[in-house]
């Protein structure tokens, strides 16, 4: 079936299969809501691909998908000025991402993509973690519950890398799921796709994809 996207204000897109309207399910699925973050600046990545099969499965099954890439965002990283923590509950910013923060808190999902650039995360990515600082409450080191979201969201994180090997840059995730874990993210999933450079690369890793489509069963599940 055909993909849709529906624009809803400067950047953001909410992702309909077939030309249904985003809140329809005929078919009485589970209707849960997913914010996916693309993190590289190419638009037709090897991690887009791989985000776009399990976002294509979700929605077979009832999900709402809304997509934003993040490079195409005008945006600014973390500036450490505490006004989340002092005067507002929310980032004091006013830029592209501030709607994007914003819907994240009623989602049920948030599938995140990186290639991994020097052994790291892309910094389109890393801006946006950043930014999620803004969640914190402003005694979050000794709070019970130190996020400002509703505990309970599902984590799917998608790296892509040109190395073959499975054994390096592995920490890049389990480095950055234990800010998640901070934010209530308890049921979190890594898909991995190693050996890929060029877009076209990732369709012959038919398992990775195949990947993708099971994992967005188990988080609908």
């Amino acid at each position: 079936m055909k993909k849709i996207l529906v624009p809803r204000g400067p950047s953001q897109y909410t992702s309909t299969v077939g030309g249904s309207a985003p809140d329809e399910n005929p078919e009485g699925e589970k209707d849960m809501k997913i914010v996916c973050l693309l993190g590289s600046p190419r638009s037709n990545g090897n991690g887009s691909v791989l985000a776009g099969r399990f976002c294509e499965t979700a929605e077979k099954l009832g999900a709402r998908v809304e997509t934003y890439t993040l490079n195409k965002l005008h945006f600014r990283g973390c500036q450490a000025c505490m006004a989340c923590k002092t005067s507002l509950d929310k980032c004091i910013l006013q830029d592209d991402l501030a709607p994007v923060l914003e819907t994240i808190r009623d989602a049920d999902v948030l599938v995140l993509t990186t290639p991994v650039y020097f052994a790291d995360l892309s910094a389109q990515l890393k801006a946006f973690i950043d930014r999620m600082y803004s969640y914190l409450v402003p005694n979050f080191y000794n709070h019970p519950r130190p996020s400002r979201l509703a505990p309970g969201k599902k984590l799917v994180f998608i790296q892509t890398q040109g190395q073959p090997s499975e054994k390096l840059f592995a920490d890049i995730f389990p480095r950055n799921e234990a800010f998640f874990k901070w934010h209530g993210f308890r049921e979190n999933y890594l898909i991995r796709g190693c050996g890929v450079r060029s877009p076209e690369d990732i369709l012959g890793k038919e398992e990775v994809l195949k990947e993708a489509e099971e994992v967005a069963r188990k988080v609908m599940g």
